[in-house]
């Protein structure tokens, strides 16, 4: 991830809905019931798996039968030692005994749960970073020694590139402009960590590691449903066979995409990754957290949000509170003359489209605020109030120029600014005339950028000349 300090906020479900997720998961489920399935007679090896005679009755415990039963109930098992559900009590005897993380899965609240289940994703991650061993086997060496070599792969190599892979998934996921709960496509996930940036046609050996990096993540990916990570649909298997023919790597056919294996994170992945993603240190927001805390904090922390997440969050807040009460203390806390204030008072403008008519004493209270006083107007008209009192001039435009600088502040360059500029300049011709003298401290910023975005010449000359006056009277 790029910036992961500006990672969007996600929408996680309940602890409870999600514990109830963990439960129903085949890789915890399986553990739960092998470690109260061990007992006395349970023998494990030097490295606490189960002893090859047991695999068998560890298996039939499972319901579990074909080629694949062994494998299976052998990783169920290391998911119970790892994430503590059985205690190994003697390592040279190989005797086991359940561990003190079993109970908290029926009698502990959904946090334990949800704590037991990260452990178990750790270690199915871990297996997920791992080839396959037929595909060592298959990379013996002519010495006839299987080895990470001879597959050009290291175990943190391997790790890093599926972390990567679902770091991506993360952040597409969470954006507000990215498939939110649609499968993504996994060509273009896989791209997504290979083909560089500034790339704007991928060469044949670029096409050849995307290729590669897809039958390693249908693999994973494979792995990773099984505790409940992702939902998958593999790759067609004729178009690996396909593959496995062709002399080059083959473009993908966009016309049917799901054949190249469609991919998304489940709700219970969501948790997973956000909570991988603070214990590495990263700031991971989650929509509701805000809640609990005061006006301040919800205008500061909802502004690098996108609209619907910053609504949402609001919408979260403003519950827990009067509504008259709620106003007040965003009124106040959307003062200041820093940079950030537009921003907050955009946020408290927002805030406050979403509070009934009982807030109207709060409004009219900062009418003759310099700050506040032209959002107060706003607000106070859209919602039919009477003796509404004119804003003079100078009020106008300030407010004008406190939100673009909002709008500047939260959006950049988009395209909603790009008409908001063209239109002031349009329907005010001495706009300029008039702005650079507007006792705002973002007035030349604001200006500068207008000059930079008008795509009439004459117009943005007019812009910049503001700017230089308003920076000649702000002493700067």
């Amino acid at each position: 991830m790029s910036d992961s300090s500006f990672l969007p906020p996600v929408r996680l479900s309940s602890e409870a809905e999600l514990a109830r997720d963990a439960l129903a998961t085949p890789v915890l489920s399986r553990a739960v019931r092998l470690a109260r399935w061990a007992g006395p007679a349970t023998r494990v090896d030097a490295g606490g798996g189960l002893v090859d005679e047991q695999l068998p009755a560890a298996a039939g415990e499972l319901g579990l039968g074909g080629d694949d039963a062994a494998a299976l109930a052998s990783e169920a098992w290391r998911v119970a030692v790892d994430a503590g559900l059985v205690e190994i009590l003697d390592e040279e005897a190989g005797t086991v005994t359940a561990g003190e993380e079993l109970a908290p899965l029926t009698g502990g609240s959904p946090h334990d749960v949800l704590a037991v289940w990260l452990g178990a994703l750790e270690t199915v991650l871990s297996d997920a970073s791992v080839p396959d061993l037929d595909d060592l086997i298959a990379a013996m060496d002519e010495g006839g020694e299987a080895g990470t070599s001879a597959l050009d792969w290291d175990p943190e190599s391997g790790s890093v590139f599926l972390d990567g892979v679902l770091g991506n998934l993360y952040l597409l996921t969470v954006s507000e402009d990215g498939p939110g709960a649609a499968a993504v496509p996994l060509p273009a996930l896989a791209a997504s960590v290979i083909v560089p940036g500034d790339m704007a046609e991928p060469t044949n050996d670029v096409l050849e590691q995307v290729s590669d990096a897809m039958m390693r993540l249908d693999d994973q990916f494979r792995t990773l449903e099984t505790v409940g990570l992702v939902e998958y649909q593999p790759v067609d298997e004729a178009l690996m066979a396909e593959a496995d023919d062709a002399e080059e790597p083959a473009a993908v056919d966009d016309t049917d995409i799901s054949r190249y294996g469609m991919v998304r994170l489940t709700p219970l992945g969501l948790y997973g990754l956000r909570a991988r993603l603070l214990e590495a240190g990263i700031e991971a927001p989650a929509v509701g957290e805000l809640a609990d805390k005061g006006a301040d904090a919800l205008l500061d922390g909802t502004a690098t949000f996108g609209p619907r997440a910053a609504q949402a969050e609001t919408e979260q807040w403003l519950a827990r509170r009067e509504s008259l009460a709620a106003a007040r203390e965003l009124l106040a806390a959307a003062r200041g003359a820093d940079p950030g204030a537009p921003l907050r008072r955009l946020r408290c403008q927002q805030a406050l489209s979403l509070v009934g008519i009982e807030a109207e004493p709060a409004l009219r209270e900062v009418l003759d605020d310099p700050e506040l006083g032209g959002l107060a107007r706003v607000w106070l008209t859209e919602h039919g109030c009477a003796e509404v009192p004119a804003p003079s001039e100078a009020m106008v435009f300030w407010l004008t120029v406190d939100t673009l600088a909002a709008q500047l502040a939260a959006e950049g360059n988009s395209e909603e600014l790009h008409a908001l500029v063209e239109g002031l300049a349009e329907q005010h011709s001495g706009f300029f005339a008039a702005a650079w003298r507007v006792d705002h401290p973002a007035t030349a910023d604001v200006l500068e950028a207008m000059g930079r975005i008008h795509p009439d010449k004459r117009i943005a000359k007019e812009a910049r000349k503001a700017a230089f006056k308003a920076r000649s009277q702000q002493g700067g």
